[in-house]
């Protein structure tokens, strides 16, 4: 059964940042560009790195081991050594609440 979840509320996830969590033994992170929220796996695809840990410029966060980049919005491979996606989990926003879809 999949379900919406709050993880965190608006004023926790400045513009340009990210915050991860642990649900249910997977990680995820939320990531917020230009006041939107995008849910992916925080585990990198490649080796397992911290991406949570890494760099986020605009929608591409960067993982901090090897240097994979992905789409924050999309979870989507965009360069560096990952061939894999990351899974992207569904986000609304509820007043303050950030919501995602486990």
């Amino acid at each position: 059964m999949t379900e919406f979840v709050k993880f965190a509320s608006t004023d926790e996830i400045k513009e340009g940042k990210m915050k991860d969590f642990s649900v249910n033994g997977s990680k995820l992170l939320i990531a917020n560009v230009n006041g939107n929220y995008y849910s992916i796996c925080s585990t990198c695809t490649h080796k397992g790195g911290p991406l949570a840990d890494g760099e986020l410029k605009g929608n591409i966060i960067t993982c901090p081991w090897h240097g994979a980049k992905f789409d924050v919005t999309t979870g989507k491979v965009i360069g560096g050594s990952a061939k894999e996606d990351e899974k992207k989990y569904e986000v609304k926003v509820q007043g303050k609440d950030i919501l995602v879809k486990i």
